[in-house]
Parts: structure tokens; C-alpha cells; sequence
């Protein structure tokens, strides 16, 4: 039942990965926090590890499917790429060390921050109109934003997406190209993180046995959430969805305050 449930949370990742530019993580990390409950506190540690896995390949398909036309607004981003990868090495190595507590409560508060700094400050329910600014094309991301990104986003397993959606669509961007470029962005944070959370590393002390881990991470739920997920992707980026700006935007807040309610502790 376990596996049916995650990949039906997979379908879900595959929204979100193609509509939010999620890559799965902020989806993910939840569902495997649920799924290897057996861990107790070590179950964060997997679910990071595991997001991260899943995120590399929903992010690498979302990204070898996004149409060039899009992509190439990264054209010269090569720095900011290095450093996000560079930031995460250094975030995937500190989810090793850190209390697993520290790492839920973070994330929660993350989240909870992001919500609040997307409704108060101007520039993501309604970025600048042409009219407005009607010289300012989108602006590129600094590069020096990478390496606090990769860092922040491969800890707490989400994949920087909501760093980079929320920093692209103030630089003038529209919710869809946003969330597209968030794919390759979310790939270069993930890749790294991946490979070290894939790395030895002892079983976490509280495992349970019917809990098989490749370094930290649970193949098995990362599958599942695969299997889910890689069809939907495939579709929506064919034929993806007409959704107005605004309502676009407001339903990536509403997403966001979903997954930070989910995160909270039981009881």
C-alpha cells in the first residue's frame, strides 16, 4: 500500500515539477518523512537524501524536454551554475553532521518565511508590466547567489526552486518561464547532492529493517516516486496547461503553505 501511495504522490511530483519547477523535492521530502516513519529521527536525513535523487532525474527529463527558446535565457549562467553546485556539495555534507530535528524545523520555517516574503514584498503577485518598466528586459540571477542557494536548498532537500522562481520572476520574468528555468537550476543543485548522499555512509543508528538504504537514501521510495512522476512530466511539457499569471503565482504560494502544513510534526 505504501508503494501504491507513492506513486500516486509521484503523479503529483511530475505536476509540480513541471508547473512549479519543483524538481519533486518540496513534495518529496514530506512523503518519504511518511514513508520511513521506522527511522524516526533519522527519517529526515533519508528524506533529503532521497528528494535529492528524485530531483535529479524529474529535473533532468523537465529540462532535456523544456523547449531551447526557454532555456536559453541561461545562456552565460555558467558561474551561478558552478556555485549552486558548489553551495549544495557543501549542504549535502552538512545534512550528515546536523541534528535531524534541526533540519525539519528549518525547512518548515523556510517555507513559512518564503510564503510570508512572497505576499508582503512587491515583484511576485504582480511583477512589472512592460508598461512600466518599458526599457528592462528580464534580468540574469548574480552568480554570487549560487553558492547560498546550493547550500540552503541540498540541506533541507527542496532544490532551490523556491529561491530561484520567486528570483526570476522579481527579474522580470513570467510565472511559466520561471518555473521552467527552475528545472535546470534545481538539476545542477541536486546532482552533487545526489552523489553524496548516494556516497558511504553508515546506516542511521534508528533504522528499521524493513528500510533498505543505498548511503542515505531509500531506492525503493525514490522509484516509486519516479514511476509516478516521469509520465506526467512527459505530457505536461507537451501539451502544458493555460494558466493566467496571477492565479499561476497564487497557486505557488498555496502549494507552498500545503507542504509546510505537511511537514509539521503529528501530535
Amino acid at each position: 500500500m505504501d508503494v501504491m501511495a507513492l506513486i500516486g504522490i509521484g503523479l503529483l511530483t511530475g505536476v509540480t515539477t513541471v508547473l512549479f519547477g519543483f524538481g519533486g523535492g518540496f513534495v518529496a521530502v514530506p512523503v518519504v518523512v511518511w514513508a520511513d516513519a521506522a527511522l524516526g529521527a533519522d527519517a529526515m536525513r533519508v528524506a533529503t537524501a532521497t528528494s535529492a535523487l528524485v530531483m535529479v532525474v524529474n529535473a533532468g527529463f523537465a529540462t532535456a524536454v523544456t523547449p531551447r527558446r526557454v532555456l536559453v535565457a541561461l545562456r552565460g549562467s555558467g558561474a551561478l551554475l558552478l556555485l549552486l553546485a558548489a553551495g549544495a556539495a557543501a549542504g549535502a555534507l552538512a545534512t550528515r553532521v546536523a541534528p535531524p530535528a534541526l533540519a525539519r524545523w528549518a525547512f518548515i520555517a523556510y517555507v513559512t518565511l518564503t510564503i510570508v516574503d512572497l505576499l508582503l514584498r512587491p515583484g511576485f503577485l504582480r511583477p512589472r508590466t512592460r508598461i512600466e518598466a518599458p526599457t528592462d528586459a528580464p534580468r540574469p540571477l548574480p552568480a554570487v547567489f549560487g553558492a547560498p542557494v546550493g547550500a540552503v536548498a541540498a540541506f533541507l532537500g527542496v532544490g532551490g526552486s523556491v529561491l530561484t522562481v520567486p528570483a526570476m520572476r522579481r527579474a522580470g520574468h513570467t510565472m511559466h518561464v520561471a518555473t521552467a528555468l527552475a528545472n535546470p537550476l534545481t538539476l545542477a543543485i541536486a546532482l552533487p547532492a545526489a552523489m553524496i548522499s548516494l556516497g558511504g555512509y553508515a546506516l542511521p543508528a534508528g533504522a528499521d529493517a524493513q528500510v533498505h538504504l543505498v548511503g542515505l537514501v531509500d531506492p525503493g521510495a525514490a522509484a516509486a516516486l519516479l514511476l509516478g512522476a516521469l509520465p506526467v512530466i512527459a505530457l505536461l511539457r507537451r501539451r502544458p496547461p493555460r494558466i493566467p499569471d496571477r492565479i499561476y503565482a497564487w497557486s505557488y504560494i498555496g502549494l507552498l503553505a500545503v507542504v509546510a502544513v505537511a511537514m509539521l510534526p503529528a501530535g
